[in-house]
């Protein structure tokens, strides 16, 4: 299928709704739902001016998104304290005030379970008028969240914290990129930081607290891992390029805060007897796998999983060869497996999240782009309100098996117009060959991802023997936009 320049973008929105149809996600709001957005009033928060709702509006809170994100979810801030100690404070949107459990709007988003990002259109879980308004921790807006508040010493280890309901005000919206290149000294200080007298000494310790709490998870066995994500640069309709999003220090820091509130919500809810849905990344399955790519490399893992020993590993390869590590991660992903989101009952033995090495961990700082932070968030109101809990450890049972196939789907829809987008930027390439690393070898297939582009496909010709972790030399032979095939044929070895 050929393509002109000028419907680049027209295509992949068709693909994508079929995409997401075929995966069984709703790509449009019911009429329900959508009556029940005009219905929405701020004055639909019945309790807003309870005594158990501090004012925290005055703290330096700013967001930091990408640059184009217009959904907040998240405020961040950090104070110095006695002996050294940093508290760090995560504001969370209260999602749960506006969109109420068992209405249309909660329907729609609990069918779908997430906002699903294609490089054409993006479908997401709330209506916008929500997600990037009503419930956005917007700019210079009073806006409702969930606090959770934490003490951190020296060694990054968390010494005490606490979750509770607060007014907040966004006084800075921050971009990575930018706030990423004046933390490391090569871009002057963004305006909208300049323009908060203390904001910049405050992004400085939330620095410091981050270096904290990474260099502990990595001491006890989180994996050092570093990928590239391919993002799709549209000149009008037409398909540019595809650029590499690579991760910096402002993403570090709320990465590692996310971590942290994850860790505390999940904690919360077992102190207060409630269940709980955790994020569960399981022993790995192909650990022998992973002791083969480091065999390759002249490390020896132990037979048995054991993150500190990868991690050692991963850091050493990434001190030796620091322009293909992005390659060795995705393999070791790879082979990690998927997440998935499990129902904890109160005091129950959690499996943790072998790549994060923690044990208690549950997704709670995104409700207006997942829906299992949502039922956190409710969770939570209860707990502090000292109501019952809103859900059945079966009822959540059943909503962690359903967040964890829809999430399935919604990654395969966005792969599937990512590699669509791909076949449209690489269908004029027919013939070429390319450096590539083998990223999956199944019964299903063998797939390779190309070194120069950040684009993935088959191996049909040439296949037999290759296994993750892998480098080849392959021949792009087919491409198909519409189904997303990008197909290669194996050549000879990579040149390393």
């Amino acid at each position: 299928m050929s393509a002109s320049p000028q419907n680049h973008r027209s295509i992949l929105q068709s693909i994508a709704h079929r995409a997401m149809l075929e995966r069984g996600l709703l790509p449009d709001f019911s009429s329900a739902a959508l009556a029940e957005l005009e219905r929405l009033q701020r004055s639909a928060v019945t309790d807003s001016t309870s005594a158990a709702i501090h004012d925290r509006r005055s703290l330096l809170w700013a967001s930091m998104d990408n640059d184009d994100s217009r959904d907040l979810d998240q405020l961040t801030f950090a104070e110095a304290m006695p002996a050294g100690r940093i508290k760090i404070i995560v504001a969370i949107a209260d999602v749960d005030s506006f969109v109420k459990d068992g209405s249309a709007l909660d329907k729609h988003a609990r069918h779908n379970t997430t906002s699903v990002y294609t490089a054409a259109e993006i479908f997401p879980m709330l209506p916008e008028q929500i997600s990037t308004d009503i419930t956005s921790l917007n700019l210079n807006q009073d806006r409702l969240a969930i606090l959770v508040e934490m003490a951190v010493d020296e060694r990054g280890e968390l010494e005490d914290s606490k979750i509770y309901r607060a007014w907040v005000r966004n006084h800075a919206k921050l971009a990575y990129n930018s706030v990423a290149a004046w933390l490391d000294r090569k871009g002057a200080m963004p305006e909208e930081m300049a323009g908060v007298p203390g904001l910049a000494e405050n992004l400085q310790l939330q620095d410091q607290a981050a270096h904290r709490l990474k260099k502990l998870r990595h001491f006890n066995g989180a994996l050092s891992l570093e990928t590239i994500e391919a993002k799709l640069v549209f000149d009008g309709d037409q398909i540019y390029a595809l650029e590499s999003d690579e991760k910096n220090c402002a993403k570090q820091i709320i990465e590692d805060f996310m971590i942290a509130a994850n860790g505390v919500t999940a904690r919360f809810l077992s102190a207060s007897k409630f269940p709980s849905i955790r994020r569960v990344v399981r022993t790995p399955k192909r650990w022998e796998r992973i002791v083969a790519i480091a065999a390759d490399n002249h490390y020896k893992l132990p037979a048995g999983p054991d993150s500190k020993a990868l991690d050692e590993f991963l850091v050493r390869q990434k001190a030796a060869d620091p322009l293909r590590f992005p390659d060795l991660s995705l393999a070791v992903i790879k082979l990690l497996g998927a997440g998935e989101y499990v129902a904890e009952p109160p005091g129950g033995d959690s499996q943790g999240h072998f790549g994060l090495a923690v044990k208690d961990y549950a997704h709670s700082t995104a409700p207006n782009r997942r829906y299992p932070d949502l039922l956190t968030q409710r969770l939570l109101k209860a707990a502090l309100a000292g109501k019952p809990s809103p859900y059945s450890q079966d009822k959540l049972t059943e909503l962690a098996a359903h967040c964890s196939a829809a999430e399935d789907a919604a990654n395969k829809v966005e792969r599937q117009v990512e590699k669509s987008a791909a076949a449209l930027l690489l269908e004029s390439r027919l013939g070429e060959q390319f450096d590539a690393l083998v990223t999956g070898a199944s019964a299903k297939g063998t797939w390779v991802r190309l070194f120069s582009v950040p684009v993935e496909g088959k191996v049909v010709q040439g296949f037999e023997g290759l296994d993750v972790g892998e480098r080849v030399r392959v021949q792009l032979i087919d491409t198909n936009v519409e189904r997303g095939f990008i197909d290669f044929k194996k050549i000879n070895a990579a040149k390393t």
